[in-house]
Formats: C-alpha cells, sequence, structure tokens
C-alpha cells in the first residue's frame, strides 16, 4: 500500500498523518475537511478474507471511496482508515467479529482523494460447517445525530 501523494487530493489545503496499522504497516496520509455526504438510498457492500484483504467491492464503494474496483480489490481493509478514527474501534471491531458476533459502529471513512465520508457499518462474519470463512460488510448512511456524537467521543479514545 503506497503513501498518498498531494497530486492525488481534491484540494491544496491538507494535514498530514503517519498511521500505523494492527499488522505493523505504516502509511503516511494526507487529508482533508472536504465531506463526501453518504447518497440516500445507497448501501456499500464488500467482502474481506480472515486477515481484512478486500476481495470484493460494489460500485456504491467504488463511487464513495474514490478508488476503482481494482485498486481496492487485494488491499487491506484499512485503506480506507481515517486519522480520526480511534484504534480502539477497530480493535473492538475485530474482537467481536471473530467471536462470530455481528459488530456494528460509525466509521469516518477516508477517500482516496483525502476527503472523508460516514457510515453507519455493520460486519458480518461469513461462516461454513462452524468455521469463519471470509467478512462482509454492509455500510449505509449515518444518523446526523449519531456522527455528532461520534465527532465528540472518538478523541477522547486516542
Amino acid at each position: 500500500m503506497q503513501d498518498m501523494k498531494p497530486e492525488d487530493l481534491a484540494s491544496d489545503v491538507y494535514q498530514q498523518a503517519s498511521l500505523t496499522f494492527y499488522d505493523g504497516s505504516t502509511r503516511q496520509i494526507l487529508y482533508t475537511d472536504i465531506e463526501t455526504r453518504f447518497p440516500e438510498g445507497c448501501l456499500i457492500v464488500s467482502r474481506t478474507d480472515l486477515d481484512g484483504f478486500i476481495t470484493h467491492v460494489n460500485k456504491s464503494f467504488v463511487l464513495m471511496s474514490g478508488f476503482s474496483e481494482t485498486e481496492l480489490i487485494g488491499q487491506p481493509h484499512y485503506i480506507l482508515r481515517h486519522p480520526f478514527m480511534p484504534p480502539a474501534a477497530f480493535a473492538g471491531l475485530w474482537e467481536t467479529i471473530q467471536k462470530k458476533q455481528k459488530w456494528h459502529g460509525y466509521v469516518k471513512n477516508l477517500r482516496k482523494d483525502g476527503g472523508y465520508y460516514w457510515v453507519y457499518a455493520t460486519v458480518i462474519p461469513n461462516i461454513r460447517d462452524g468455521k469463519i470463512v471470509s467478512y462482509t460488510s454492509v455500510r449505509r448512511k449515518p444518523s446526523a445525530k449519531k456522527v455528532a456524537e461520534c465527532i465528540e467521543l472518538y478523541p477522547t479514545l486516542f
């Protein structure tokens, strides 16, 4: 996974952060204050393997993320990780789904162009013969009230 570059951004005004992910890899993130609003009636769907690498995306995912399908397939799902998101949120996600349980939460995702979008995510372990074989994530438009609560809460979790 490559570091982000200023020429890929939708704005000349941006901030920079270095993120370290659960697997020890790091990435230079460039991000802006440009929000892409989640469209009404839209569902983002993706599937990952057991390690969180993307194996399937729908057109809504491609549209909202700003990445092409080819750029997304085979990448770790954390390619969308916004520096605003506390690591504890994702630790809780992994803890829940590895117990074969469904997880729900509000997530601020990073777009390829440095912008962002909020989602209400549901992650479901796909179980065959009693074993988890992959994960499916479905994201929908979040409640504005819940997003406002997350904007207050998430900075306290770092």
